[in-house]
C-alpha cells in the first residue's frame, strides 16, 4: 500500500502531521476521520530524497479561480430554484470542455446522489476545497443557509482573487524591466563587444582595466553560455529546497517579514487575509477558537502563523483576541484598535470586515509605493551598466588612437 502524508486538527484544534499507508486517499481519510481527526491535506509521502528538485508537485489540476467559478455557478443556480443535485448536473454539462472539473463535480454529483451531504461529498475531493471552504459550506448545511453561505464564500473568493491580482498585476512591468535589462546586457556583451575585441588584439597594446573587464565578462558570456541556464535552475532549486522544510522555511519567511517595503507589504496582505478569513467564519456561526485555528492554517507566512497561534492558545487559557495580537508585534495600531472596538461590543465580525477592507487599501497604496521607487531604480541601473560598458569601450578606443599618433 502506498505511503500518505497527511496534516489534520484533532478535537483540540492542535495541528498533527504524520505519515501512513493505506489503500487510496479515500480509505486514509476515512481512516482519519474515525480516529477524531479533520484531515487538511493529504498527499503522497514520497521516497525520492531530492523530491524537491521537481519542478511542481502533483496538486489536484483546480485552481482557485475554478474554485471561485464553481461557487459563483453554484449559487446563481440556486437562487434561480434548482435543487441542488440538478444544480450539479447543469454544472456538469457546463463543464464539458474541462475535463478536470468536470470529474471533480461528477464525483461530488455521485456521493450527493448516494445520500452524502454536500460538504461530505466537497471533502472527499482532497486537494480542491481548503478546510476553510468547507467548515462554511458545513455551517451553511446545519443552518439551512447554504445559499448565504454561498453568497459570502463567492464574495470572499473574489475579493481574496482581487487582492492577489492587484499584487501579481504590478509585479508584471517590474519584470518586464528586468527581462529587457538582461536581454540588453547578454545583446551588448555577446554580439558588440566581441567586434571591438577583435580590433583592441590587433592595436598591440594593453587595455584599460575596465574596458579588461567587460572584455572577459564578453569572452566568459561566449565560452560558458551553457551555465547560464545551470545557474537558473540550481537557483530555483536551491529555493524549492529552501521551502520544503518547515524550519527553513520560517528562517526565510522571517528575514522577509523584516525586509524594508517588502517586509510592510507581507504584512498588510497578512492582515487583510487574516481579518477577511476570519470575519467570514464568524459571520457563519463559527466559534472563535475554531475559526483561529482554521484562519492559521491558510496563513503561507509561517511567522504570522506562529503569531496566530499564540492568539489561540490565549483563548484556551479564557484570555482575549486583543492582547496576543499586540504582543505579535505584527498588527499596527489601527488594525489592533478597530479588532478591540469589535471584541469590546460583540461585533468583532464586522469590524474584521473594516479592517479587511481597509488594508486592502492600503496593500494597493503599498504596491503603489513600491512601484513608484523600484521603476526608476531599475531604470537608472540598467542605464548606467550600459554606460559603463559603452565607456569601457570608449576607453579603449581612445588608447588605441592614442597609440596611432
Amino acid at each position: 500500500m502506498p505511503l500518505y502524508f497527511y496534516k489534520a486538527v484533532n478535537r483540540d484544534g492542535e495541528t498533527e502531521e504524520g505519515e501512513r499507508q493505506a489503500a487510496d486517499e479515500s480509505a486514509l481519510l476515512l481512516a482519519l476521520q474515525q480516529d477524531g481527526l479533520l484531515p487538511i491535506k493529504i498527499a503522497l509521502a514520497s521516497s525520492k530524497p531530492f523530491a524537491w528538485l521537481r519542478f511542481g508537485s502533483k496538486k489536484s489540476g483546480i485552481s482557485r479561480k475554478d474554485v471561485a467559478l464553481f461557487t459563483h455557478e453554484l449559487l446563481t443556480l440556486l437562487q434561480s430554484g434548482l435543487p441542488l443535485d440538478r444544480a450539479l448536473v447543469v454544472l456538469l454539462e457546463l463543464t464539458e470542455s474541462q475535463p478536470t472539473m468536470n470529474a471533480m463535480i461528477g464525483k461530488v454529483l455521485e456521493s450527493v446522489k448516494g445520500g452524502a451531504q454536500f460538504s461530505d461529498a466537497l471533502e472527499q475531493q482532497t486537494g480542491v476545497f481548503s478546510r476553510f471552504y468547507l467548515n462554511l459550506i458545513r455551517a451553511g448545511e446545519a443552518g439551512g443557509a447554504l445559499e448565504q453561505v454561498l453568497e459570502r464564500l463567492t464574495d470572499y473568493l473574489e475579493r481574496s482573487q482581487e487582492l492577489r491580482e492587484t499584487v501579481s498585476t504590478a509585479m508584471i512591468y517590474p519584470a518586464i524591466l528586468v527581462t529587457m535589462s538582461a536581454a540588453s546586457l547578454l545583446l551588448l556583451l555577446t554580439f558588440v563587444v566581441p567586434q571591438f575585441t577583435e580590433m583592441f588584439e590587433s592595436a598591440g597594446k594593453e587595455l584599460p582595466v575596465p574596458t579588461q573587464i567587460v572584455v572577459a565578462v564578453a569572452q566568459g558570456l561566449k565560452d560558458y553560455w551553457w551555465a547560464i541556464p545551470l545557474i537558473i535552475i540550481s537557483t530555483i532549486s536551491y529555493f524549492r529546497y529552501q521551502m520544503a522544510d518547515r524550519d527553513r522555511k520560517y528562517v526565510w519567511d522571517r528575514r522577509l517579514i523584516h525586509l524594508p517595503l517588502v517586509g510592510d507589504l507581507i504584512k498588510k496582505i497578512a492582515i487583510a487575509n487574516f481579518s477577511r478569513t476570519l470575519a467570514t467564519l464568524l459571520n457563519n456561526g463559527v466559534t472563535l477558537l475554531t475559526a483561529l485555528t482554521i484562519v492559521k492554517d491558510t496563513v503561507t507566512n509561517l511567522v504570522v502563523a506562529e503569531k496566530i497561534d499564540l492568539a489561540v492558545e490565549s483563548l484556551k487559557q479564557g484570555g482575549g483576541l486583543t492582547a496576543p495580537l499586540i504582543e505579535s508585534g505584527l498588527f499596527p495600531t489601527l488594525a489592533i484598535q478597530m479588532i478591540k472596538l469589535g471584541e469590546d461590543s460583540g461585533h468583532l465580525d464586522q469590524m474584521l470586515d473594516r479592517v479587511a477592507t481597509t488594508y486592502d487599501k492600503e496593500v494597493k497604496t503599498a504596491v503603489t509605493r513600491m512601484l513608484a521607487l523600484l521603476e526608476p531604480a531599475l531604470i537608472v541601473g540598467l542605464g548606467i551598466m550600459i554606460a559603463g560598458i559603452i565607456i569601457s569601450i570608449l576607453m579603449a578606443i581612445l588608447s588605441v588612437n592614442d597609440l596611432a599618433f
